[in-house]
């Protein structure tokens, strides 16, 4: 797809589904932690903190996919520590 319709292309979501599923991996169900996940995930994503920046370089699709999943990653961590710290 990326060869047909250049970087990144906005008719592919998968990576974005990929990415808010490794968001909310392992977290309690709940509404609220949907929200805050989505959020956070669409922060991350769009704002692209170290390294995510970087593996947008990736080719031959790679590097769609995992900003996203690390974009994922970053919101799923952030989670995980408040529900510890929430205690």
């Amino acid at each position: 797809m990326e060869r047909q319709l250049g970087q990144d292309p906005s008719q592919v979501v998968v990576d974005e589904m990929v990415g808010f599923w490794i968001a909310l991996f392992a977290l309690p169900r709940s509404l609220i932690l949907v929200a805050i996940g989505f959020f956070l995930f669409r922060l991350f994503d769009i704002w692209k903190p170290f390294p995510i920046r970087r593996t947008e370089r990736l080719r031959e699709g790679w590097g769609i996919m995992v900003d996203d999943a690390l974009a994922g990653i970053y919101t799923n961590v952030l989670l995980q520590l408040a529900l510890i710290l929430r205690g």
